[in-house]
């Protein structure tokens, strides 16, 4: 009971243990991540066994265009929870009233530009990505509602993103759960009932996102006593505005590039074909499952890391680093063990083809052990950004993903080619993906282990 009532209060970790601090945060976090992952993987179940593979695969080659669009709500994001949680840490109240209030105007801003930029780049993006005639039209369909719909998606991304800053995991996991309820709902009347398609599992992903943000404008509404929302702190602050954008801007370049590397992936992929392709939508669907402790533990280290260098505590911030990350390590072992002995269920949840459901395994088991270098890089990364040094991650990522992988999945696949795979040996797209996430986890520890992170505090 007493564990409990910790869970489900705002968490300052500037005191305490901080193994305890880190893991009481994560925990509502990495629920709040499954639902949210439960998004785009209802689609993809839904769309799987009711309208067909083909549906599947167009719901899959969609995501790396949505993706690169959105790294605006990643970014802002991202310096949102860093600048709060440095502001919280100091119990700068004015401070961070303002950086709450220019959250929120650059969250409308981004919005705006989204809106318009991805509705009008769709078509061109999966044109250029080589996408199969025979599913285009439905990715553009897909894509159009969404970006149409994005207020929703940005607003729960930037102001989930203030909430984690102060502490608050457990607000953004309810309003969550609420939402993929109302997601899985919707999907099904609007797919079985209305026979919208693909459509229908966007729309029903905007509706359902929609709420979620609403709630979360909700709850800061709430939470007057640690800071102001009044017209005087909403309003464009360049100061606050400028602390916000330079720390969420190597995020959101990391989240592009990445997004980028995705896109010229997608290209690669899509030359093996439909039934190809639907095996790497299952595959990123059970991944996003796979990463999301690693996400979770990595976030929760940048909340950590920020309160306390605001609150001047750097060797704690040492000392839960090292805690953090094996409690990471641990929980994604554990994971992965368990994908590797029931993944095939697993995979049989997308779709009723056999062959399909053996293609997407193989797959996943070449990844499996990279998931664990994976909880040491975001980690540590995580750490390094709460700090103040979001360049350094951005860094690394950039060479983990432009330098290594993407040359690598080019290189190894036409390396394979032969009279029977023409088009080279397609498991080696996750080759490369695999050998990426290795050696980055390997350069993230040095980095993090020069500890000059320490000296990169806004306060």
């Amino acid at each position: 009971m007493q564990f409990m009532k910790k869970l489900f209060a705002v968490v300052d970790m500037t005191e305490g243990r901080p193994w305890e601090k880190i893991l009481l945060f994560t925990i509502p976090m990495l629920l709040g991540n499954i639902a949210q992952q439960l998004y785009n993987t209802v689609d993809s179940v839904v769309v799987g066994n009711f309208v067909g593979d083909n549906a599947l695969a167009a719901v899959g080659s969609a995501g790396p265009v949505l993706n690169l669009l959105l790294v605006l709500f990643v970014g802002v994001g991202m310096g949102a929870s860093i600048t709060v949680s440095q502001y919280y840490g100091a119990k700068n109240r004015t401070g961070l009233s303002h950086v709450v209030g220019n959250c929120i105007i650059l969250t409308v801003f981004a919005t705006i530009f989204v809106m318009v930029v991805g509705t009008l780049a769709a078509r061109p993006f999966l044109e250029l990505l080589r996408t199969p005639d025979s599913i285009i039209d439905w990715c553009t369909g897909y894509l159009h509602i969404l970006f149409l719909g994005s207020v929703g998606m940005a607003f729960y991304n930037i102001l989930s993103g203030v909430l984690r800053g102060l502490g608050d995991s457990i607000s953004a996991l309810i309003y969550l759960v609420v939402a993929s309820i109302l997601n899985i709902i919707l999907d099904l009347v609007f797919v079985i009932n209305f026979h919208m398609g693909v459509s229908g599992v966007a729309l029903a992903t905007a509706i359902a996102q929609a709420v979620s943000a609403a709630l979360c404008l909700r709850r800061l509404y709430q939470m007057r006593d640690l800071f102001d929302m009044g017209r005087t702190y909403m309003r464009w602050n360049q100061k606050y505005a400028m602390q916000i954008i330079q720390l969420g801007l190597p995020s959101g370049i990391t989240q592009a590039i990445m997004s980028m590397s995705m896109i010229v992936v997608q290209s690669l992929t899509n030359s093996f074909g439909e039934q190809f392709i639907a095996a790497n939508v299952i595959v990123q669907r059970v991944d996003g499952f796979a990463m999301l402790p690693n996400f979770s533990f990595g976030t929760a280290m940048t909340t950590y890391a920020g309160q306390n260098m605001g609150a001047k505590q750097t060797e704690r911030v040492s000392k839960g680093a090292k805690q953090g990350t094996l409690l990471a390590v641990g929980t994604s072992t554990v994971l992965t063990v368990m994908i590797l002995l029931f993944g095939k269920h697993l995979m049989g949840i997308f779709t009723n083809t056999p062959e399909l459901t053996e293609l997407s395994m193989q797959m996943m088991r070449i990844l499996a052990a990279g998931y664990i270098a994976m909880a040491v890089t975001q980690s540590l990364s995580g750490v390094m950004r709460g700090a103040g040094d979001t360049m350094t991650p951005m860094w690394i990522s950039i060479f983990q993903t432009v330098i290594l992988r993407v040359p690598m999945a080019y290189l190894f696949c036409w390396l394979t080619r032969s009279e029977a795979y023409p088009q080279g040996r397609q498991e080696f797209i996750f080759v490369s993906l695999l050998v990426s996430w290795i050696i980055g986890c390997g350069v993230t520890c040095i980095f993090y282990a020069r500890g000059k992170w320490k000296e990169k505090a806004i306060i």
